[in-house]
């Protein structure tokens, strides 16, 4: 049995309040009107392969901004304070802290390079002066503590400036170290290391919210880890088939409930999402609920079962609603209500008719995020040609925009764009036969409170916020 507790409706006053920034920056008729704040990155045309953002997270409260590139590196930004208390507020960060998170290996045993990339990164809710995250590739998941440190010790005893011990027989006086001020230097070092738990590529991670485990799952398994625990992990689900010749399906993406530190779902290659409850039993291979949808047989087509695969679930803030991101739509469920979705909005259904050259030139495969807005009205999700795409969950209005270096001026208002399939063209319009499929939106994040953007577009990192 699930209990799922039912969420208090506030008022948008009231709404407001809780939420600050996420209601006030619509013109329009309530529509949230969205500028250019920042981009971070390279202008070069020449981007190499390491440099590719391959995933964007903000911490809790959205002061941190993490992204993850393929060539192993974690870059940290920090909101800029004078920003933050600006009138009007601004969304501008500064790079905070670089490290290394992942190095290549090898599997000698499997003959299996492993690579570097960055796969998913998640914080954890801070709790004192430093901050937590993790990081994973395909195999090895870590946990890196980021520190500050703008102090230093003077006045050892035993030692002398450089470090080395002094003879205790010239030690004549004894003093106190003191604390000595000094420029200000961020720190990550990593705390805990998971390894081996996992014989297929990592897809997911998430941090319950007991802040104790997290989950890890790939195309098979999902694992349950406590944080302070790294040899050992707990199997929750295991979909692997005794012969591999019967597979049909595997896991696409999994995540903890924010709330209800027992709920989790997990996402598949068939389009299904399965909400497990891990009091009923161990090993959560019986699901609690599925939510599945039946195909239009309208649609049918040799690319049905490609293009049903989920490549991203989340949770809504509140806990009621999920959303769930397939090739060509992004889906809203009540987890009261496993039998349909309450939402469906087309992506780029214009890509409907070009899907066997997606499918020639791997495209099709392309796994795209979602993300909800600090009040859960909102969703966003990416597509190509750098467009982005946002759905407006109470006036059930859309709309395009584009990130782009053209317009790069600070609080220039974005416009929208439109994808003309067929006919006479209008000037604003770009046709679907010039869509530039290299340029792709995969990886986006909302701030938790503001309308404030991540969008990572190849090796840039563009920020967007909702105009005054």
């Amino acid at each position: 049995m699930v209990t799922i507790l039912r969420p208090i409706r506030f008022s948008s006053r009231i709404q407001t309040a809780l939420h600050p920034g996420t209601n006030k920056d619509k013109g329009n008729g309530g529509e949230i009107q969205w500028c250019f704040s920042q981009v971070k990155g390279t202008v070069e045309e020449d981007v190499t392969e390491a440099d590719i953002i391959s995933c964007v997270e903000y911490n809790s409260d959205g002061d941190l901004l993490a992204t993850g590139d393929k060539g192993g590196r974690v870059v940290i930004f920090q909101r800029d304070k004078a920003s933050r208390v600006a009138v009007p507020r601004r969304g501008e960060y500064n790079v905070y802290s670089t490290f290394q998170s992942h190095e290549p290996e090898f599997d000698y045993l499997k003959s299996l390079e492993i690579e570097e990339k960055i796969n998913k990164i998640r914080w954890l809710k801070r709790t004192n002066p430093a901050n937590f995250l993790l990081s994973t590739n395909d195999k090895t998941v870590k946990l890196w503590k980021v520190t500050e440190k703008d102090k230093w010790f003077e006045g050892y005893n035993l030692k002398d400036e450089g470090g080395v011990m002094k003879d205790p027989s010239t030690i004549t006086t004894l003093v106190v170290p003191a604390f000595r001020p000094k420029e200000l230097t961020v720190e990550a070092c990593p705390r805990r290391i998971f390894a081996n738990a996992h014989t297929y590529h990592i897809n997911s991670i998430s941090v319950n919210s007991d802040q104790e485990t997290y989950l890890s799952a790939d195309d098979l398994r999902v694992n349950l880890w406590h944080l302070e625990v790294t040899d050992q992990s707990f199997n929750i689900v295991d979909i692997k088939p005794s012969n591999m010749e019967e597979l049909t399906e595997v896991i696409t993406a999994a995540e903890f409930h924010p709330t209800e530190c027992n709920l989790f779902v997990y996402s598949s290659s068939k389009g299904t999402i399965r909400l497990c409850d891990m009091r009923q039993q161990a090993l959560c291979d019986q699901h609690a609920k599925l939510f599945e949808e039946p195909e239009d047989p309208t649609n049918r087509s040799f690319f049905s079962e490609i293009i049903s695969s989920i490549s991203d679930v989340k949770f809504s803030h509140n806990g009621r609603y999920m959303v769930t991101r397939d090739y060509l739509s992004v889906k809203v469920w009540d987890l009261h209500m496993d039998s349909k979705p309450i939402e469906t909005y087309q992506v780029h259904e214009y890509l409907r008719s070009k899907l066997c050259a997606l499918y020639e030139n791997d495209c099709i495969f392309d796994k795209f995020e979602c993300a909800w807005s600090g009040d859960d009205r909102h969703i966003m999700t990416g597509s190509y040609n750098n467009f982005f795409r946002m759905f407006d969950r109470d006036a059930k209005r859309d709309i395009t925009l584009e990130a782009s270096r053209e317009n790069t001026k600070p609080r220039t208002v974005l416009k929208p764009r439109k994808v003309c399939t067929g006919g006479k063209r209008k000037k604003e319009e770009i046709s679907v036969d010039c869509l530039d499929f290299t340029h792709k939106i995969l990886h986006t994040a909302w701030h938790p409170q503001e309308n404030i953007l991540a969008i990572a577009a190849t090796n840039n990192l563009y920020i967007f916020q909702g105009k005054d």
